[in-house]
C-alpha cells in the first residue's frame, strides 16, 4: 500500500504541475515573440522551486515525491525548451537560440541557488 501512496503523491503533484506549466503558457506564451517568454519562465521558476523544496523536504519523501518528482515533473518543460532552441536554429535566429540557452542555463542556475538560500533562511 506504502508504493500507491507514492504513486498517487507523484500523479496528483504532476496534475497540478501540468495544470500550472499551462497557466503560464497562457499568460506568457505570445508575448515576447521570438523568444519563448512562458518556457523560459517555466524553466527558471521550476529551476527556483527545485532548489527550495529539496533542501526544505529532504527528509520527508511523500511531500518530495508530490512537489519534485510530481509537480515539477510536470511543470518543468526541458524538452520544450530543447525543441524551441532547435526550432530557432532551424529559423536561422542562432542569436536568439543562442541567447535563449544561455540564459536558461545561468537564470535557472541561479534559480536553484536562490532557492537553497531561501530555504535555509526559513
Amino acid at each position: 500500500m506504502e508504493a500507491f501512496g507514492k504513486i498517487l503523491a507523484v500523479a496528483v503533484g504532476g496534475a497540478f504541475g501540468a495544470a500550472a506549466r499551462y497557466l503560464v503558457t497562457l499568460a506568457f506564451g505570445n508575448l515576447l515573440v521570438p523568444f519563448p517568454l512562458a518556457t523560459f519562465l517555466v524553466n527558471v521558476t521550476g529551476s527556483f522551486l527545485i532548489g527550495f523544496l529539496v533542501f526544505r523536504f529532504e527528509a520527508n519523501e511523500t511531500v518530495r515525491l508530490l512537489l519534485v518528482t510530481g509537480f515539477l515533473g510536470a511543470y518543468t518543460t526541458f524538452s520544450s525548451f530543447e525543441y524551441e532552441a532547435f526550432q530557432l536554429t532551424q529559423l536561422k535566429q542562432t542569436l536568439i537560440a543562442f541567447l535563449y540557452v544561455s540564459l536558461s542555463f545561468v537564470v535557472g542556475f541561479v534559480g536553484v541557488a536562490g532557492g537553497i538560500a531561501l530555504a535555509k533562511r526559513l
